[in-house]
């Protein structure tokens, strides 16, 4: 969870016996904890995972069986230690998807979506080619582009505040004029 741009708690910091309701609202951040600390070994927890337009989720595994249901927009779901776009499956809001501890996935998300992932801790990622962000000291070996740089994409322009790469994905999360955030390959963009 060291690569979201944002983990916020939604429960307002009760404790685990504590009730609560918590409606599905516009996400600020990547991550919004509605129960429990999903990094506590042995200690169930809740939370909602914001996935931008564009976003493709790299071949990735957890230590621990992670649940899945889809609470807002269209999730595409595949298994596999390699992204591959013909395996993935539509997931629609509703719709409930396992992957047992250890499993190798992936996922795409061609508009934004919101999903809720359940298990018991400590929920980890293991990225199959693992994870470079702008802040890495290499960056530049890897990214085109910079923090603040103004680039324009099929899905607009804007400027880029985050880049992630796995692998041989690498994207970028874009700030759009206005203010909305969107996702867009490397090989998508173009200065501004």
């Amino acid at each position: 969870m060291t690569a979201a741009s944002g983990v916020t708690r939604a429960d307002a910091g009760k404790a685990p016996r504590e009730h609560r309701v918590i409606p599905l609202r516009p996400m600020s951040g990547d991550v919004e904890i509605l129960y429990g600390d999903p990094e506590a070994s042995g200690e169930p927890f809740v939370m909602r995972i914001r996935e931008l337009a564009g976003t493709v989720v790299p071949p990735h595994a957890h230590p621990v069986d992670e649940h899945i249901t889809v609470v807002q927009g269209t999730w595409y779901f595949g298994f596999g230690e390699k992204f591959d776009a013909t395996v993935l499956e539509e997931l629609k809001p509703g719709a409930y998807a396992f992957a047992p501890k250890g499993s190798w996935m992936f996922g795409y998300s061609p508009e934004a979506a919101i999903v809720q992932v359940h298990g018991v801790g400590p929920f980890q990622i293991h990225w199959h080619g693992g994870l470079k962000t702008l802040d890495d000291p290499d960056a530049k070996s890897t990214f085109h582009f910079s923090r603040g740089d103004r680039v324009g994409a099929a899905r607009g322009s804007g400027r880029i505040v985050e880049g992630y790469a796995s692998g041989t994905i690498i994207q970028y999360e874009i700030e759009g004029l206005q203010g909305e955030r969107f996702m867009a390959h490397q090989h998508e963009l173009r200065a501004q």
